[in-house]
Order: structure tokens, then sequence, then C-alpha cells
């Protein structure tokens, strides 16, 4: 596919909230080689087909039309995105985007240690790595997979090959890893990360969310002050999902409260799935289809969708689920059958 010329201007593309369009998560398969509980807990589900999946060169066309509208950060998702072979080619094409100023990678880890090396060389700007438990025992419990080891030697060579800015993510489960938050923060300081707690989400129906398994973040920074003492709070000017807070000796975490405080109102992220639908939310359960008009190279179409997409956004998808809460209707978002039916509509096909 020949690429698309990208025009000189950039427009200050706001929805009906006056969110702009700024950060972009791409997915680049909804494979994973983990089978964590509150993601993707049965072995098999219905696979996104392979002749479906956007290639490199239709990525990087689709976000170079991103960045006319504001996009200016990138995050590459799955699935478990390092499944995705030679993905370093694409990390490469992003970066010759001018527009970028960011280019991540969330990942399990499995694969890092072999991967570290060639996605510093590519560009790569940041990585996080998903970690839940220090524990192997609860590791295995909770993804199924014997491979603890692996993630944690991951991390050791992001360090060694030099990236900074390392992020370690934890869903927080109550009754499950509530009682090794401290153990966390510790052991992000040994390896010059900043850890980030994330509640516990109802996005999907596989999973097995209940609201008495979510610890809050009043919950979270109750049991890291009866270790640390006062915890600060900083404040930014930011869209981020996560807050940050410094503990007394200056580490850094973040909690991130999607499920008890959603940050629907300054929302600047949407999701590209590896087949190309664009969902507007996390909670969506329709997207865009991108993928037909490039592949037809309507390219004038595509950026119609952006633009006409994202200006009428209403998506406030977490405040509509907390809502729900004051008449106990929060259950299970999405049905079982309904998943076998769409493989959307799961959190690991749209980049989580």
């Amino acid at each position: 596919m020949k690429s698309v010329s990208t025009p000189s201007f950039r427009s200050a593309l706001s929805d009906t909230f006056n969110r702009p369009l700024r950060s972009l998560r791409v997915s680049v398969t909804d494979r994973c080689n983990l089978r964590c509980q509150y993601c993707m807990p049965e072995e098999e589900y219905a696979w996104l087909p392979r002749e479906t999946l956007l290639s490199f060169e239709e990525i990087n066309v689709l976000v170079a039309m991103f960045t006319e509208f504001g996009v200016d950060k990138i995050r590459l998702t799955g699935g478990e995105p390092l499944l995705r072979r030679d993905l370093p080619t694409l990390i490469r094409l992003l970066r010759q985007q001018a527009p970028l100023d960011d280019v991540a990678l969330t990942t399990n880890g499995i694969l890092l240690k072999e991967q570290a090396d060639s996605l510093y060389q590519a560009g790569l700007h940041r990585i996080t790595v998903s970690l839940d438990t220090l524990r192997p025992d609860r590791f295995k419990v909770l993804t199924r997979r014997d491979t603890f080891d692996r993630v944690l030697e991951g991390i050791e060579e992001v360090n060694r090959i030099g990236f900074t800015g390392l992020k370690i993510d934890t869903v927080a489960i109550k009754g499950f890893n509530d009682d090794e938050f401290v153990e966390l923060i510790e052991y992000g300081k040994t390896v010059k990360g900043e850890v980030r707690f994330i509640e516990y989400m109802d996005v999907g129906g596989a999973n097995d969310w209940a609201m008495e398994k979510v610890c809050s973040r009043a919950e979270i920074l109750l049991k890291l002050q009866r270790v640390y003492g006062p915890i600060e709070p900083i404040e930014e000017n930011s869209s981020a999902p996560a807050q940050r807070f410094r503990l007394g000796d200056a580490t850094t975490f973040g909690i991130i409260p999607s499920t008890t405080t959603p940050f629907c109102a300054t929302c600047d992220r949407s999701r590209l799935t590896a087949d190309g639908l664009w969902y507007l939310c996390l909670y969506a359960k329709h997207g865009l289809d991108l993928r037909e008009p490039l592949r037809m190279k309507d390219f004038a179409t595509v950026r119609d969708r952006i633009r006409s997409g994202w200006q009428h956004r209403t998506d406030r998808g977490a405040e509509e689920r907390k809502a729900l809460e004051s008449s106990r209707m929060r259950g299970q978002f999405i049905e079982i059958n309904e998943l076998r039916q769409d493989p959307h509509l799961e959190m690991h096909a749209r980049g989580g």
C-alpha cells in the first residue's frame, strides 16, 4: 500500500464534551500467551481472522491520519503485542512520524528479555509491564501459566538495556493480591519502575468480576499509609488515567481508579483493534470500521469517519457503569454468549 501524505496542519479535534483526541491505543494482535482471570480466563476464544489483521504499513497509514487530528501519543497493545512478529518494524515506521511525541508499549513481559534490545534499537520510548503479584504460586493461579521468572527477567533486561520511564501495572484484587501492595512498591524501587495500581474493572464478560473484589483507591491508600505514613498527592495538569502520589522518600506511584472514581471527563484516548475497528471508549459495544475504506484506498472516508466519530463522541462508559450501583444493577457487562459471537467485545481484542 502506498503511504498517504499528511497535510502540514494539525486539527484540534474535540468531542461533545470538549475532550481532545490525543492518545491512541493500537492493538497489534488479539492473541495472548497468558490466561489471566480478570482478562481472558478461557483457553479458547473466537479469534480475529488472520486476513482481517492490519499490516504494519496499514497501521502506519492510519496513525498518520490520526495525527492530523491531534493524536501525539501511541501505545502498542494486544492481546500480547510481543506475539506479533517483527514488531520493531512497526515501531521504526511510527518513529518516522514527527507529530508523535511518545510511542510506548504494554506487555506481560514473558517475551521481553528476548526482544527488549530490538525494541530499544527501533526507537520505542517506554515500556509498561503488567505484574499483579510477586509470588510465583499466585502468578500461576492467576495466569494459568508457569512463566513468572521470565517476566522478572524481562524487567531486568529493560533496565540493563537503558529504557527509562518503566511502569509496572498491577490490577488490585481484594482477597488476592491486596496484601502485596507494599512489596510491589518496594520491588518497583529496585527496578526503577513506577507501580500503578488499577482498580479491577468490569469490562468484557468472561472475567470473574464482582464489586466485592474491587480494591478501591481509598483502600489502596489506606494500606500503604499504614506502612509509609503520610502520602502526598501529586498535582498535575494531565489527562493520564493514573492519579499519582509521593511517599516520604520521594518514591512515586499511581492509582487508576476507573471503577470507583471514573475519569471520563478528561479521557482523550481511543482504541484501534488489530483488524481496524476504532472504539471511542473501553466500554463501547460498537466500533467504527476504518479497515474497509483504508483497503479501498478511500482515505477521504477514513478521515471523515475519524473526524465525525470523535466530534460526535458522547461516551462516558465508566461513569455510566458507576451510576448503575445505586440501583444495584452493576453486574456482568456482557454475557458470555455475546462474546463468542463478537470477539471485539472482549478487552484483549481492543487493547485493554
